[in-house]
């Protein structure tokens, strides 16, 4: 599945157009490397993004077409949600 789609089926980005604006601003890692909207994801990888200073990063654990709002949440694992400080930079 592409990793736009992903985003936006699995709710961790509630729209698709701001998830492949995400992308392709570079914001968004797949196993440690930048990557396009179109990159294919599968279980097991790890997403990071990066919003301002906040940076998620999360496992996925299922890939689905479609799912229901209640368990969009079961298709990823949060490792760490942090707040980067400015200040230590």
């Amino acid at each position: 599945m592409r990793l736009d789609k992903y985003l936006k089926v699995s709710r961790i980005i509630k729209r698709r157009t701001v998830a492949n604006e995400a992308c392709s601003m570079g914001r968004v890692t797949v196993n440690d490397k930048v990557a396009k909207p179109s990159t294919d994801v599968k279980a097991g990888d790890i997403i990071s993004i990066r919003s301002g200073a906040k940076l998620l990063t999360a496992e996925i654990l299922a890939v689905k077409e479609v799912v229901r709002k209640e368990e969009a949440d079961s298709m990823y694992r949060i490792i760490s949600d942090t707040l980067n400080d400015p200040k230590e930079e």
